[in-house]
């Protein structure tokens, strides 16, 4: 409380506001470590499921890599889908009949460095018109 020492005679209690502020700081600064401790970190990352040895397995849960090949400056990149040879019109029935019966619906796209990012993205178009789920991109490996 402050006192007044003018003849007026008449106090008015007065409250000091500092230490509320501080209190208020001490409460901001608890609730940020709080919240930001209870937040998960990372990526999340699908981890394979053991499966049984047979061939059909084996052939169904083979990953599906469509690679962009640079042929020559004028004309469009040839394509292969694990290593065969694919037509451009042929890309999207391939890729329905592939994952026709496949219950994970991820491709893999990977192009060579000549190849325009165009090509690349009308694969990633046509495979996820054809029932591709997920499509992830391949970099360059060293």
């Amino acid at each position: 409380m402050a006192f007044s020492t003018s003849g007026n005679g008449s106090t008015n209690p007065q409250i000091n506001v500092t230490p509320l502020i501080d209190v208020l700081l001490v409460l901001i600064i608890v609730f940020m470590v709080v919240v930001s401790m209870s937040q998960e970190k990372g990526l999340v990352a699908d981890v394979p499921q053991q499966t049984q040895n047979s061939d059909e397995t084996a052939h169904t849960n083979q990953t599906i890599v469509i690679q962009i090949v640079w042929k020559a400056d004028n004309q469009p990149p040839a394509l292969k889908i694990n290593e065969q040879d694919i037509a451009w019109d042929e890309l999207p029935e391939h890729l329905q009949k592939i994952f026709l019966q496949r219950s994970d619906r991820v491709a893999f796209v990977k192009g060579d460095d000549e190849v325009d990012f165009q090509y690349v993205a009308d694969v990633i178009d046509i495979a996820r018109n054809s029932g591709v789920d997920r499509v992830g991109l391949i970099g360059k490996q060293q």
